[in-house]
């Protein structure tokens, strides 16, 4: 199992604050400081913080009589404080296509996976004329994917694409074929025009992958 999330500014409170709300759901402050066996304000004082950050949100509960309750819950931004095994669930994925179907069978699998993102691709780089509004919408892409993506002119006509993170690192290890098909899409997307070659990549110890992108010479 992965590990959790350091929290930021951590301490017991907090943690405690966030594995009540994660178990039980939305609740009322005094009632998350009656289980921490702390006061009320100081529960508050940590969940404005946590507010603050995104990392949790009140709401407004009606009630028959009185005045209606805020309640604290977790948003979407906690879950990476809690353990993720995303990375070992694809690992161990991998591992069995490649048992179940061999190394022909994943190849067509990754193909399969290549084409899939080359057509959603292509749905957004195709309203793009310049190589250069096509390669930023390719980073644009990218970075939504949590690739960190940017694009740098260094010369007329050429560029480099960096890749500041890689978000499927563990898998890209264990299958290198994935690191292969992304390069085979970024050819297929950019279009015949254009030359592209990785300089960079985290793989081989670098700190992002990189590469270098031009138009093709004219024979």
């Amino acid at each position: 199992m992965a590990k959790a999330t350091k929290i930021p500014e951590s301490g017991t409170t907090r943690r405690g604050l966030l594995d009540c709300l994660k178990r039980g759901g939305a609740q009322e402050a005094g009632a998350l400081a009656q289980h921490l066996g702390v006061t009320a304000m100081a529960v508050r004082q940590h969940l404005y913080a946590l507010e603050a950050e995104g990392i949790v949100a009140a709401t407004q509960e009606p009630r028959p009589l009185g005045r209606p309750v805020k309640l604290w819950a977790l948003t979407a931004s906690a879950e990476p404080f809690f353990p993720d095994g995303h990375a070992e669930l694809t690992l161990g994925l991998l591992d069995a296509m490649g048992t179940a179907f061999g190394a022909k069978g994943l190849d067509k699998l990754l193909a399969a996976r290549t084409k899939a993102q080359g057509q959603a691709y292509a749905a957004r780089l195709t309203r793009h004329k310049t190589l250069k509004r096509r390669l930023q919408a390719l980073a644009d892409i990218r970075s939504e994917e949590g690739y960190m993506a940017e694009v740098r002119a260094t010369g007329r006509g050429q560029y480099l694409l960096l890749e500041n993170h890689c978000p499927i690192c563990a898998a890209a290890q264990a299958c290198r074929g994935l690191c292969r098909s992304e390069l085979d899409l970024f050819r297929e997307v950019l279009g015949p025009g254009v030359d592209i070659e990785r300089v960079d990549h985290i793989l081989t110890g670098a700190r992002r992958c990189s590469y270098r992108v031009r138009r093709a010479e004219k024979i």
